[in-house]
Formats: structure tokens, C-alpha cells, sequence
């Protein structure tokens, strides 16, 4: 049988990257350009900066992922992309790119959302995972829960109405003087404090109201920093090691016990995490340890498919194919676009 070959583009914030993907599946190759060394004199990113690097990086990343693959462009049956949510600037640089390509090979063009993206990165790593499972999307700009009942059948359980979990990780690192991106850095300090060293709060904690899928971190976030302020106000010892212990198990102690909730109300024997965030080893630890006392299976991508990458948009794009869920040349950037919305207005 002919192999399906799809050539995706990321850029939706400081990542440019270019995949090629056969049936969905496997990665020929996987091209990532981090504007990250850029970004980090400012303390995050700065979108302008991060649209601007998109456009000096995205042909050649295009152009090795080709190589790398070993096919030229005209061996590619389908362009993928992501086309939300994102930096506004950074995502029109890629749909532009993916919309000039599909008109001159007169190949389909896919728009991704690029938390489905996220998801469904679990797919490249774990070729026995199928639908349903819940999914939990945590990510510097998303976290989510989401019952995924098909691959193209998506339901939002819950999501936050403030920070999200990543958010919250680098605005913390930051107060506490560490480089960007901050989450790495507070899941290294952490190892060495304790997490029950420091009462910070737990938002939407309830898993009886109308909340029980939601999630808060800002109250999170203004309990930590207020804690190292009156500290520094009234001149005494941090420990640098508690603080983040403290916090991160804030954070993981709500996703993991809103994430095995989610499961168990929807009957779904699989949960699978996803997002930058995935890449956090605490979580992954708690997460590893609750799905085993429950009895339900445990996936994760391998670091390199946590953060942004184009072989995950890839995937997403084959299975939107198989369905002829297709963009026009119209397809614009939607910097907001929720979670189960295509390009053709799918449900």
C-alpha cells in the first residue's frame, strides 16, 4: 500500500519547525529551530521578534525536513499547519507558507490546532494507543482536559479561566531570578526541597460543582509570590529548593487528581498527557503513580514531541485527511481557536 506523506509546519510562538510524517505515524524527519537563546535576555517571549525569526527560519527548516526525509515536495500528498491558537504574527507566517505550498503542488491543505496537535504526539510515540482516552493538555499558554472519543471526535471536560499551569511554572521562575524558559529549572530545584514544606493553595479543589474540570492557577501564583516578597520585606532566608518543591506540587497535585476524575467520569481506561509541561518529571511521577492505583493505562510523549514540533501537526493533519477535513486558501490565523473547531467549521 502507498505510504501518505505529510509535510506540516509549526510556528505558532518560538519554535519554527517542518515535519514530514508517513500514514500518520512515522516521523522521517523532524526539524526544530528554537528562537529560545533569543528570547531569554527579555525573560519570554516577545512576540514581534518571535514573527520575525519565523520568516528568516521557515524555508530552510522546510527545506531540510525534505532532505532528511530522503523526497522532494512534489512526493508529498497533503500540507499540514497550524493555523491556532498562537502568537498571531508567528502562526500567519506559517499558514502563508503552507498556503503558498498547496497552491503550487495543488495539494490539500490542513489546518491544525495545535493543542490537538499536542495530543496527538502521542500517537508518534505509542503506535498501540487509540481512541478513547482522556487527554490533559498542559502547556505555558493552555490546560485542558479533553475527552478524545475518536481521533476526530473531541470533547472539551474542562480548562482553566485564568493562568495556565505552564504560565504560572515561568512567572514563578522568573520572581526567583532563574532564565527562560522557567519550568525546567523549577523541576530541577525542586528535587532538592520539599513539597510539603510550604502551604500553598489548591484552586478548584471541589470535584462536586459545576468546577470539578476547571482549574486556577493565579491565586496559586499570587500566594507564592507574595510568600517570597513578605520574606524579602522582612529580611528573612528563602529556601529556594522549598519554595519550588511547594509549588510544583501545588500545580500536580490538582492536575493529577482533576485528570484521574476526568477518566473515571467518562469510563475511559487511558489517560495521556500532552503539552510543554508534559516534560515535567514530578508529573509524570504522579501521574505514573495514580494511573496504576486506578488501573488505567499511562502515555507521554518523549521530551522532544512535549515541546513545540511539527511531527505532532503532522499527525493531526494525516487524520484529518483520511476525512477530507480540508482547508480553502482563505485559511487565516486564529490566535484564539478553541479546541474541536476545523478549518471547516466541524463540531
Amino acid at each position: 500500500m502507498k505510504q501518505s506523506l505529510t509535510l506540516a509546519i509549526e510556528t505558532s510562538c518560538d519554535e519554527t519547525s517542518a515535519a514530514v510524517v508517513a500514514n500518520g505515524r512515522t516521523i522521517l524527519a523532524n526539524i526544530i529551530s528554537s528562537q529560545v537563546p533569543t528570547h531569554q535576555k527579555f525573560g519570554g517571549v516577545v512576540p514581534e521578534i518571535a514573527s520575525r525569526k519565523h520568516i528568516e527560519h521557515v524555508i530552510p527548516v522546510i527545506d531540510q525536513a525534505l532532505v532528511e526525509a530522503g523526497i522532494t515536495l512534489g512526493a508529498v500528498d497533503a500540507i499540514g499547519v497550524t493555523y491556532g491558537p498562537g502568537l498571531v504574527g508567528a502562526l500567519l507566517v506559517g499558514v502563508a507558507t503552507a498556503k503558498a505550498l498547496a497552491f503550487a503542488l495543488d495539494k490539500p491543505l490542513i489546518g491544525v490546532n495545535h493543542l490537538e496537535g499536542h495530543i496527538f504526539a502521542n500517537f508518534l510515540a505509542h503506535n498501540e494507543l487509540k481512541p478513547p482516552f482522556v487527554a490533559l493538555v498542559v502547556s505555558g499558554g493552555h490546560t485542558s482536559l479533553i475527552h478524545i472519543k475518536d481521533y476526530n471526535e473531541l470533547e472539551l471536560l474542562g480548562q482553566t479561566r485564568d493562568d495556565a499551569a505552564g504560565e504560572a511554572f515561568d512567572k514563578i521562575a522568573r520572581v526567583m531570578n532563574f532564565p527562560y524558559p522557567g519550568g525546567p529549572h523549577i523541576d530541577n530545584a525542586a528535587k532538592e526541597g520539599q513539597p510539603a514544606a510550604i502551604a500553598f493553595p489548591r484552586a478548584f479543589s471541589d470535584l462536586t460543582g459545576e468546577n470539578k474540570f476547571a482549574f486556577s492557577f493565579s491565586g496559586l501564583k499570587s500566594a507564592v509570590l507574595n510568600y517570597l516578597h513578605t520574606a524579602a520585606q522582612r529580611g528573612e532566608a528563602v529556601s529556594i529548593p522549598d519554595v519550588a518543591a511547594s509549588f510544583q506540587a501545588a500545580v500536580v497535585d490538582v492536575l493529577v487528581m482533576k485528570a484521574i476524575a476526568a477518566a473515571q467520569h467518562v469510563g475511559a481506561r487511558q489517560l495521556v498527557l500532552a503539552g510543554g509541561v508534559a516534560a515535567n518529571s514530578y508529573l509524570k511521577a504522579e501521574l505514573a503513580a495514580a494511573t496504576t492505583q486506578q488501573g488505567i493505562g499511562f502515555f507521554y510523549p518523549p521530551t522532544v514531541l512535549c515541546t513545540d514540533n511539527a511531527a505532532m501537526i503532522a499527525c493531526r493533519a494525516y487524520y484529518q485527511y483520511l476525512v477530507g477535513d480540508f482547508a480553502d486558501l482563505n485559511l487565516n490565523a486564529v490566535p484564539t481557536l478553541a479546541l474541536g473547531h476545523s478549518q471547516c467549521g466541524k463540531q
